[in-house]
């Protein structure tokens, strides 16, 4: 009995463990008033950055850390949606909590040529995995959010930031 009963528990953390994200759903509920304003970033030296200076273009933000894995295997992906996009109105940013320091060793130790931003208020934001990203329309609206790795190059993927892109 005991051996079921073992055989049961895996099996429902199993099933609990394993969520089936939506990816055609722009953003959840509670996520449907959020603006761009509420985010609030650094860049490296510590400078705040008014994220009104980004309104009128679609900003693409990306939250990361140095030490998640996935969220190291979605940068080729990103690099790449951003060579596809490099005529398009948008911004992407790459916000980490981390300190500047250990962005600044990612950033020469890697090749990626990211605009590496801090993030301020990761908690508030609500963001509980990395990698997340966030969409943002040219109003500054959250239109799009989601939690874990994404292959941004995918063409579905890239006519979904080029859709929201052309929204007016």
């Amino acid at each position: 009995m005991s051996r079921i009963r073992k055989f049961g528990m895996i099996m429902l953390f199993g099933i609990v463990g394993c969520k089936s994200a939506n990816k055609n759903v722009p953003v959840s509920s509670n996520e449907e008033s959020m603006t761009m304003d509420k985010v609030r970033l650094k860049d490296l030296k510590e400078n705040a950055i008014n994220m009104g200076e980004y309104k009128g273009k679609t900003v693409f933000i990306n939250f990361w850390a140095t030490w998640c894995r996935p969220c190291l295997e979605e940068m080729p992906s990103i690099q790449a949606a951003i060579n596809k996009l490099k005529n398009e109105s948008i911004v992407f940013l790459f916000a980490s909590d981390e300190a500047s320091e250990d962005i600044e060793n990612f950033k020469t130790s890697h090749s990626y040529n990211f605009n590496f931003v801090k993030v301020e208020n990761l908690e508030e934001l609500n963001i509980m995995t990395l990698p997340t990203t966030y969409i943002f329309d040219q109003k500054g609206k959250l239109v799009f959010s989601e939690m874990g790795y994404k292959k941004w190059d995918d063409i579905q993927n890239t006519d979904l930031i080029l859709n929201i892109i052309k929204a007016k």
